[in-house]
């Protein structure tokens, strides 16, 4: 059985069952990095708490979940939905790094791997976030899914070959190091807790339950028939996601630029690709009339 992403990278199985079967199992080295940035963050709040570093926290955060995770990782390197200098993508996948999930090229093929997963009539339960709010928090965060017939997930050469990234997929644990030491130089362990500790431990918690929440409860405007999960539209987080909570839009044009679709639909992430067009650093934003027809898609709602 062969798929092919909507967006140019392909996952190949040849075994029935590729995203069924398989065995969840504890994963020490996430663990470690969770339970480390959780540490610091609380002991940011009751040993160090201050209005510097609360304010470092949100302007840190908001910056790498902007520029970094919904246009670096996601829009761009992910679905490629625009266009722009190298330089520029380089440093808005860099900031997409220091969200702390993992290294771009292991989130490309997570992604990769769900996308082929979830457009199937079925898959495993953590595919789909399939398994409870508590199971599903337990295994997203601190496990992972071994499956006994994996599907071949093949990058495009642009990027899996790419030495930038593959540097960055090394070392992406060691890029707040960087920030850590200027934090500490500012203000010492207490801005290191807020600006690198929270921040993590936001980025990493915020990105599961918005994950969970995006596929299991919410409004929906389309409907991808065969498919064993439909995407959820959560209004009321898309300031705080920058845009990503519009994840029923997405599923229905995963290769679009704009996920607020409709009217009332914020969408920062597409604000400020609209500003970087007029400032003449990204060009050829798709939308979903530009992207190719899906039979298999369907309205549920009329869109105004």
């Amino acid at each position: 059985m062969t798929a092919a992403s909507l967006d140019g990278h392909r996952a190949r199985a040849s075994h029935a069952n590729s995203v069924l079967d398989g065995t969840v199992r504890f994963a020490p080295l996430p663990s470690l990095w969770l339970a480390a940035m959780l540490a610091g963050a609380v002991s940011g709040a009751l040993c160090f708490f201050s209005w510097t570093g609360v304010a470092l926290f949100i302007v840190s955060t908001a910056i790498v979940l902007l520029f970094g995770h919904s246009l670096g990782s996601h829009r761009k390197l992910i679905h490629d939905s625009f266009e722009c200098p190298k330089w520029l993508e380089y440093l808005l996948v860099y900031l997409g790094v220091l969200v702390g999930l993992s290294g771009p090229l292991a989130l490309l093929r997570q992604h990769e791997l769900r996308d082929y997963a979830q457009r199937l009539p079925a898959c495993h339960p953590y595919l789909r976030h399939g398994a409870g709010f508590w199971r599903d928090a337990w295994w997203q965060l601190f496990c992972r899914l071994d499956l006994d017939h994996p599907p071949h997930i093949a990058i495009e050469a642009r990027i899996a070959h790419d030495r930038f990234y593959r540097f960055l997929e090394r070392s992406w644990m060691l890029q707040q190091l960087p920030w850590a030491v200027l934090f500490y130089v500012w203000g010492g362990w207490g801005l290191v807790c807020w600006g690198v500790c929270a921040r993590v431990s936001a980025g990493v918690l915020g990105h599961w339950l918005i994950g969970y929440f995006a596929h299991n409860h919410g409004q929906m405007h389309f409907y991808v028939d065969g498919a064993a999960v439909q995407g959820r539209n959560i209004r009321l987080t898309s300031l705080l996601t920058m845009g990503e909570c519009w994840h029923n839009n997405h599923h229905a044009y995963p290769g679009s630029a704009r996920l607020g679709l409709l009217p009332g639909e914020w969408d920062p992430g597409w604000w400020m690709l609209l500003l970087l067009r007029r400032l003449g650093l990204v060009s050829a934003l798709r939308l979903p009339q530009d992207l190719a027809p899906r039979p298999e898609l369907r309205e549920t709602t009329v869109r105004r």
